[in-house]
């Protein structure tokens, strides 16, 4: 039986927390031993979803070790964990210090660290993340491969790590349809007026996910087409430069925030159309969220790189102008997610 250990900062609510979830939930892991390690009580699932999965708790550093180059950090800290050797062991959030080290520090035949977003965009867009490369750079080099979400990130990361000689595999996140679809169905109180097109956004309220974009494209929609209405549904550090944003363009009329939610899928089912306007993205899982609940997708066309076989739109605005309701037809991706399932399997049976 294969031993495996996954890394992982927090099960939060998150795109890598739910891909990392999406994944221990879909698979049949009865073949393998996998101990889970977490640096955080699990807060958006119960223990009792994993199955055939051990986890353990394990306390995190001071948070100003975040910015301690990572070599000084590895001579710093040993974590206590388990005197067993794995087959694999996983660092899946690779943004934390604490997943490394030990993904680094315990005994396994193999180190393989997975890639969530576009570094060389995110390096060259984000104060703290620049801060938090020059910390942390060192430790790409000690990991014996690398998967990536999409095609898309692998070029660029290889471009600002400079590995070169290390094996990255593209293998996208599976998208859980069958909880979608569940979820799709629990009663909120919460209903769209049904004689407007709606729209939604779905996603941290941060300067990567592009709501200021957003926002100007759909001001601009509606100087020529007023029955249209815009959700955003999330919370994050920008809430209120959002806020002033909106009021700015005189838009309170046709967007409204919706907070944050454990589960999103009530009120994507209730919408005509998903917007996405990110300035990047590793892999967009809410499209392909929104593409199960047979929603319309509108979405930036550079970031189709991150999704193969969906189509963005060169202009935003004009998509949301054409934008018509629809009779919305359920797609299980099937054969998107199988090809997900053999591939993970292949890596972890090596």
């Amino acid at each position: 039986m294969k031993r495996i250990a996954i890394f992982q900062k927090d099960m939060s609510i998150g795109g890598i927390q739910r891909s990392l979830l999406n994944m221990l939930t879909n698979m049949d892991l009865s073949s393998y031993e996998v101990d889970l390690f977490l640096f955080a009580e699990p807060e958006i699932c119960s223990v009792d979803e994993f199955k055939n999965i051990n986890i353990y708790i394990i306390r995190p550093l001071f948070y100003l070790n975040r910015i301690i180059k990572f070599n000084t950090l590895r001579n710093l800290f040993i974590y206590d964990l388990p005197d067993k050797e794995y087959d694999l062991a996983i660092d899946f959030n690779s943004y934390s210090n604490e997943c490394a080290l030990c993904t680094l520090g315990i005994k396994a035949k193999k180190r393989i660290m997975w890639i969530h977003n576009d570094i060389e965009i995110e390096h060259r867009n984000s104060l703290k993340y620049r801060i938090l490369w020059s910390a942390f750079k060192d430790k790409y080099k000690y990991y014996d491969e690398f998967v990536a979400v999409s095609e898309g990130i692998v070029q660029p990361f290889i471009k600002k790590t400079g590995i070169r000689d290390k094996k990255i595999t593209v293998i996208p996140n599976i998208i859980n349809t069958v909880q979608i679809l569940k979820k799709s169905r629990e009663e909120i109180d919460f209903q769209v007026d049904r004689y407007l097109t709606n729209f939604i956004f779905v996603g941290r309220f941060t300067h990567q996910k592009g709501i200021d974009i957003l926002l100007d494209y759909f001001a601009k929609a509606i100087e020529q087409r007023k029955d249209i209405h815009l959700y955003l549904l999330g919370s994050g550090p920008e809430e209120l430069k959002i806020a002033q944003l909106i009021e700015s363009l005189q838009l309170g009329e046709y967007v409204t925030v919706l907070p944050a939610v454990e589960n999103p899928y009530p009120y994507m089912a209730q919408m005509d159309s998903l917007v996405l306007t990110s300035r990047h993205e590793g892999q967009g899982i809410v499209l392909w969220e929104a593409k199960a609940l047979g929603l319309d997708l509108i979405f930036e066309k550079h970031l189709e790189k991150y999704n193969d076989n969906i189509e963005g739109s060169d202009d935003i605005v004009k998509s949301i102008i054409n934008q018509k309701k629809h009779i919305k037809h359920f797609d299980s991706l099937d054969y998107y997610n199988l090809k997900i399932k053999n591939s993970l399997y292949e890596l972890f049976d090596k």
